[in-house]
């Protein structure tokens, strides 16, 4: 396995030809669960300007509609007591199926799931009943219900705008709604072919079925395999601020800008050690965390992340096959009272203006450095994440990433870290995107930019205290035409 990930270059960076054969990762054992991982690299970048949520809505009606043979409900009448389901997960560039079953359905389960991806019933009632379901997801699940995911898709989208990536990975309401059977079978057609196909298997499956998995999925068009090559964002000009006006009881900030580390570039372990140390995801171990949290008390989360993690608000550990040739350093910071909100913000610039100018310690490395060692493990302690990650690992060119981690990890420095910290990081030419209620309020005190002192129910110790005299004055540059609002009700329509 390690030697086909080395061999195989940086898929979308390379402008080589490459065979149009799809590709297996095979991770055999003697487990009796077999876990599938299915990935077509084509997804939300894919789509036409005017039908963002095409590759969405596929991806839907292949895992949650039903096949030429079954109907949906035959399937789901046929998986239940087999204990299995098959989900989808689109991103820009990966749309990824997975399911696992037990070697005694196996056979079972599998002349259906290969119906399902390979033989599509396109049925309208289908469309119907899932297009609505994404039309509610970006509606109320995201817009309405989540102000802190919200947060983080609407600095995507800024950072993004005029970009493939400059759309949720649902879509649209209005590019939903347009959507056509015809469409789905075009965009089918053109995007989930060989070329296209990395198919991941984990398990005690046998070579026999091995055999009669290649052979099915070689039924699919050849297609080509083509570099995929996307422009740079759009450069950012000073600090920019999209605020959506929304009737919520809290402040959720997100903070970012783009880079172009990657898990292939030599600088992706600096800044994965810089980020751990920084704001390491649903950890109290990161500056951000304790900074803001633990010695102020202000909100619940601050994290930072070099690669994008949707769904934070419901899991620890990212999920895998979220591959993608550009990538954007984030701030999340999370919910915040609006009493407290321009403090917190000044206090998020000012921690990011620190870990630029001064860098880690020396025990702020080793700390750091060895959290990620171990940490590494967990995110591939299960078959279906440890197939995701391989699948990543074949994407960017790079050996098992475990080992690629670990291996770096060894030979890294301070000064590695210090210097991709510089390199790469910034605390302007910057977006940030607000939720928040009385958005006009919040954006006069932005641009008065007038002290924001803190007052505690309790006292703090004079090292706070004295920081706080710096930080409520703390120079944000808020350009008054950099400052927008928009109604939270046109966000994702």
């Amino acid at each position: 396995m390690n030697k086909l990930l080395t061999l195989i270059p940086l898929l979308l960076l390379a402008g080589a030809a490459l065979p149009a054969a799809p590709r297996f990762v095979e991770l055999p054992g003697d487990s009796p669960l077999i876990t599938f991982r299915v990935v077509f690299l084509r997804g939300a970048a894919s789509d036409p300007a005017d039908k963002p949520g095409l590759a969405r809505l596929t991806a839907s009606l292949l895992s949650d509609g039903g096949s030429k043979s079954m109907t949906h409900n035959q399937i789901v009448d046929r998986f239940f007591p087999m204990a299995v389901h098959v989900s989808s997960q689109v991103d820009k560039e990966m749309t990824t199926f997975t399911a696992v079953t037990h070697i005694d359905n196996l056979n079972e389960f599998y002349s259906i799931f290969r119906a399902m991806l390979l033989e599509p019933g396109w049925r309208a009632d289908d469309l119907k009943r899932l297009r609505d379901q994404q039309i509610n997801f970006l509606r109320v699940s995201l817009r309405g219900n989540n102000d802190e995911e919200l947060g983080k898709e609407v600095l995507y989208q800024a950072i993004y705008q005029g970009h493939p990536y400059g759309w949720q990975n649902a879509g649209a309401v209005s590019g939903i709604k347009r959507i056509t059977r015809d469409d789905l079978r075009s965009f089918y057609r053109a995007n989930y072919t060989q070329s296209n196909l990395i198919f991941g298997i984990g398990g005690g499956y046998s070579p026999e079925f091995l055999a009669r998995v290649k052979k099915d999925f070689a039924s699919l068009p050849e297609g080509e395999r083509v570099a995929v090559k996307r422009p740079a964002p759009h450069k950012i000009k000073g600090i920019r601020v999209r605020m959506v006006e929304k009737n919520t009881r809290s402040v959720a900030y997100s903070i970012g800008f783009p880079i172009s580390v990657t898990r292939a570039d030599p600088d992706y372990i600096p800044l994965r050690v810089a980020q751990s140390y920084f704001g390491q995801h649903r950890s109290s171990i990161g500056r951000l965390y304790q900074r803001m949290r633990e010695k102020r008390g202000l909100n619940y989360g601050d994290y930072a992340y070099i690669e994008y993690f949707p769904r934070g608000m419901f899991q620890s550990q990212p999920d895998p096959n979220l591959a993608r040739p550009q990538q954007i350093f984030q701030m999340w910071i999370r919910p915040v009272p609006p009493p407290v909100a321009h403090f917190t913000l000044r206090l998020a610039m000012f921690e990011l203006n620190k870990l630029i100018d001064d860098g880690l310690s020396d025990r702020d490395f080793e700390n750091a450095r060895g959290y990620l060692s171990k940490y590494v493990n967990l995110l591939t302690q299960t078959k279906n994440a440890e197939l995701g990650y391989a699948i990543d690992s074949l994407y960017y060119g790079i050996p098992n990433y475990n080992t690629y981690l670990k291996t770096g990890l060894a030979k890294l420095t301070r000064d590695d870290v210090n210097r991709a910290i510089k390199k790469h990081l910034r605390a302007t030419d910057l977006w940030i995107a607000v939720i928040a209620k009385n958005c006009e309020q919040l954006k006069s005190s932005f641009l008065a930019g007038e002290p924001s002192p803190m007052k505690y129910n309790s006292p703090k110790p004079e090292e706070i205290t004295t920081e706080d005299k710096i930080v409520e004055s703390w120079k944000i540059p808020f350009q008054a035409d950099a400052v927008e609002i928009i109604p939270v009700e046109k966000v994702f329509e």
